[in-house]
């Protein structure tokens, strides 16, 4: 059977890299550590790798709620603890009566940095502290060169895990019903937009589907996508559970408030 029919055509090189691993761990019986992979890419592991009687597939990103996380395969008699997914955390405050930071700044910072997103996990900002998950291996570069963001000098510097804070945002999740599984449809029930308006935010790439930019209003929603629109934030399809007797699809869908 072709696993590629079941998944998106530009997913196909993270399918062939995933295929990659499992050869590797079944051929040499060590453990493969990923980077850090979005919810979408962690999906499509678990969903390559299945119920693999000769694997045993985890993940981890730094904390029970991340977003972002490391898997570790390995051959099925491996025991694998929190500590072998090499995850750091740095954090730095600044001040906030000052001057505002966001998500955006820091990401933006430490991209300028030279940093690949692969290499970085969750980012969290709780009033004047800001923490950020990375490669262990990536602490001393950070602690050394990221000294600003925005006008903000900062000093980061590694913690234990157990100190991360949790953010405030929280996923408000939410029924309905959608004619289609469009990317325009799905985004006029979570915004409560009209077609139109969400086809317009969608050419003129203001909308992402798992942080690409998709510019195709016709483009298929699947199950666990995570989507951005400019100055509206984030939500995801969180889940697809079938349809109605009039060919309606119920979805479950959350927005980040």
């Amino acid at each position: 059977m072709d696993i590629y029919q079941h998944f998106r055509k530009e997913e196909q090189a993270f399918i062939d890299q995933v295929l990659a691993w499992k050869e590797e761990v079944e051929q040499t019986y060590q453990r493969k550590l990923t980077d850090f992979l979005d919810p979408r890419e962690q999906y499509i592991l678990s969903s390559v790798i299945g119920n693999h009687p000769d694997m045993n597939l985890q993940f981890f990103g730094g904390y029970e709620e991340s977003e972002r996380k490391r898997a570790i395969l390995a051959p099925f008699y491996e025991e694998i603890y929190k500590e072998d997914f090499g995850i750091a955390l740095v954090q730095s405050q600044f001040a906030r009566k000052f001057i505002q930071i966001n998500h955006r700044d820091v990401l933006g910072a430490l991209m300028s940095l030279g940093m690949k997103r692969k290499k970085l996990g969750d980012i969290m900002i709780v009033e004047d502290t800001i923490q950020a998950l990375t490669d262990e291996e990536l602490i001393s570069f950070l602690e050394i060169h990221l000294t600003g963001i925005k006008k903000a000098r900062l000093q980061f510097k590694s913690v234990p895990l157990k100190f991360i804070q949790s953010s405030s945002e929280k996923w408000h999740t939410q029924e309905g019903t959608v004619s289609s599984l469009r990317l325009d449809t799905v985004l006029k029930e979570i915004y409560n937009q009209s077609r139109n308006k969400t086809s317009e935010w969608i050419q003129k790439g203001y909308v992402k589907v798992n942080y690409r930019v998709v510019e195709n209003p016709a483009f298929q929603m699947e199950e666990g996508d995570i989507i951005s629109v400019r100055k509206k934030g984030r939500s995801k399809l969180i889940e697809i559970s079938g349809q109605t007797k009039k060919d309606k699809w119920r979805i479950i869908t959350g927005i980040l408030k």
